[in-house]
């Protein structure tokens, strides 16, 4: 038996885990711990001011955007007008230009119904030299309108016809009678006639003004000398 003295307590000292454990433990780092972030006073006053500036272009940009719409607005409304004024002018464009192509038609008729009534007259004359002969006189006294003189003699020739049957000279009206069938008349003296009733009857009989101007434009005198004629002494003189 070992008879060596067992020291308890250098035992316990040595074979103690806590205490190595304590021994083995490394120290904690404090300075190693993150602590949370607090901003100073200048920087709270810069983010301010940020906060602040962006609210200011904020509301500006919201102004710009209505005044951008406002505007858009208004090109819409003006377009929309001058959409409405374009098909108002092309309607009326297409209108005029119907009444243009019907006048255009009107007028192509009127120059050949006038073509053919020259082919029919030339004709009568080609066939009736007489027709021509008829009306050959001195031209120092001009027509006021074309076929005036013509006019003129076959309305005498027409009122001897009526005489010679009324007087029983059946020889002369048929002479007569034969001339007005050769010889057509074109009926401008009968209408030029009519015209001047017609104006004179508008205006009572009575040389108004209106009557004398459009007598002026007619080149027909409504005096003689320093008197002024009747409306039926103003159509005998005249037609």
């Amino acid at each position: 038996m070992n008879q060596t003295s067992f020291n308890f307590d250098e035992f316990i000292k040595k074979e103690s885990p806590s205490e190595k454990a304590d021994e083995n433990l490394e120290p904690k780092d404090v300075a190693g711990v993150e602590e949370p972030f607090e901003a100073s006073a200048p920087e709270l006053d810069v983010q301010k001011a940020v906060v602040e500036e962006l609210a200011v272009e904020k509301i500006e940009l919201k102004e710009k955007l209505a005044g951008a719409e406002s505007d858009i607005l208004a090109l819409k409304t003006k377009y929309e007008k001058t959409l409405h004024e374009l098909q108002v002018k092309t309607a009326e464009v297409f209108s005029l230009k119907s009444e243009l192509e019907k006048a255009s038609s009107q007028s192509n008729a009127l120059s050949s119904q006038l073509a053919a009534l020259i082919a029919k007259e030339e004709d009568q004359q080609v066939r009736n030299p007489n027709a021509l002969a008829l009306l050959d006189r001195d031209v120092e006294l001009p027509d006021r309108f074309p076929g005036e003189t013509r006019d003129h003699v076959i309305e005498v020739i027409r009122e001897a016809r009526d005489k010679a049957e009324a007087e029983g000279r059946i020889r002369r009206a048929q002479l007569l009678e034969g001339v007005l069938v050769a010889n057509e008349p074109n009926g401008t003296l009968a209408k030029r006639r009519e015209h001047l009733e017609n104006l004179f009857a508008e205006n009572g009989n009575i040389l108004t003004g209106t009557v004398m101007e459009e007598l002026t434009k007619l080149g027909i005198s409504h005096k003689n000398g320093e008197e002024y004629l009747l409306p039926s002494e103003i159509i005998n003189r005249t037609y």
